[in-house]
């Protein structure tokens, strides 16, 4: 069996049918924090079939890379692989996905870059807009007050994470409402979701013509929201951070019968508002089990010819 092939096939297969596959289930807005588990499985078992891929195809088509892949292996795992039998392919498919990979890496580079300056420019913005008093040091207080007309509440990540509010959303938000918020954006920022959303950006940015990147995409901006949502209706109920929600944004056009943006807020205050039971601690616990075995699939599928051989 020429393993090169398997794996790409695998891997293509993997990225066709994992999108439709999660948008038909019903489980992931009752456990967000789980189907952010199993995209990232996905999404590694898909790209880990493809670098399987490129290095049996590189070993097939040059003989110092098969020298460094199979160094420490016998004579009869290399043969169990057939890598003569790939023919004049084997090059072309090496380059392609080589060139796949260094892409990938180009872009997860440039997507650090643009989100650290884009940092250093609400840090500046920030300073800027509310000025260090006599005697404070920069990041030394982790909730910053900003004036502002229009409400709403961000975190800052980064090496002296911050809480930004805006003084219209300290007007608006009632009693526990303003504790619920604090308790979202700080979900966000334990669970360092930033990573996430820069991680699947960088994808989607490289690969534009790739569905399941998007997708990815997509679902981890969805699914990072409702993940933090969780958190701060498991302290503060439900409806304090579904009222909240709707004061934050009800100027925004997010309510109205054509929203033009912020579209995923109604459909997170009416999930707050009409929940649902739980996924059962044996259902989450296979669930996360099966995602940990999709990235082992192209390593069985790698390994296995030269396991056999040494029986």
């Amino acid at each position: 069996m020429l393993v090169s092939l398997a794996l790409l096939l695998l891997g293509a297969l993997t990225a066709v049918a994992a999108p439709g596959l999660m948008a038909r289930a019903r489980w992931p807005e009752r456990e967000p924090v789980v189907a952010l588990w199993v995209w990232q499985c996905v999404v590694v078992g898909v790209l880990l079939s493809f670098a399987l891929s490129m290095t049996f195809s590189a070993a097939a088509a040059w003989q110092a890379v098969r020298g460094h892949v199979f160094a420490p292996a016998p004579h009869g795992v290399v043969e169990a692989y057939a890598l003569g039998a790939y023919g004049p392919w084997s090059a072309v498919i090496a380059v392609l996905l080589a060139l796949g990979g260094v892409w990938t890496a180009a872009m997860l580079v440039r997507e650090i870059h643009r989100a650290r300056s884009r940092r250093r420019s609400r840090r500046s913005e920030l300073l800027v807009r509310a000025p260090l008093l006599p005697g404070e040091e920069p990041g030394e207080g982790r909730l910053v007050v900003l004036e502002g007309e229009r409400p709403g509440a961000w975190w800052l990540p980064g090496s002296a994470p911050q809480l930004v509010i805006t003084t219209a959303a300290l007007s608006r938000l009632k009693g526990r409402q303003l504790d619920a918020v604090l308790a979202h954006e700080q979900g966000h920022a334990r669970a360092r979701h930033d990573w996430l959303l820069h991680s699947s950006a960088a994808l989607a940015t490289g690969f534009p013509q790739v569905p399941f990147f998007a997708a990815f995409r997509d679902e981890m901006h969805r699914l990072v929201e409702l993940a933090a949502d969780d958190v701060a209706s498991r302290r503060f109920g439900r409806l304090t951070i579904a009222l909240a929600l709707v004061e934050l944004n009800e100027d925004r056009g997010v309510f109205g019968p054509a929203p033009a943006t912020g579209a995923q807020v109604p459909l997170r205050v009416n999930r707050l508002l009409t929940p649902v039971e739980r996924l059962t601690a044996a259902r989450r616990l296979r669930l996360t089990a099966a995602a940990a075995l999709v990235p082992a699939v192209p390593l069985v599928v790698a390994f296995v010819p030269g396991l056999s051989a040494l029986r």
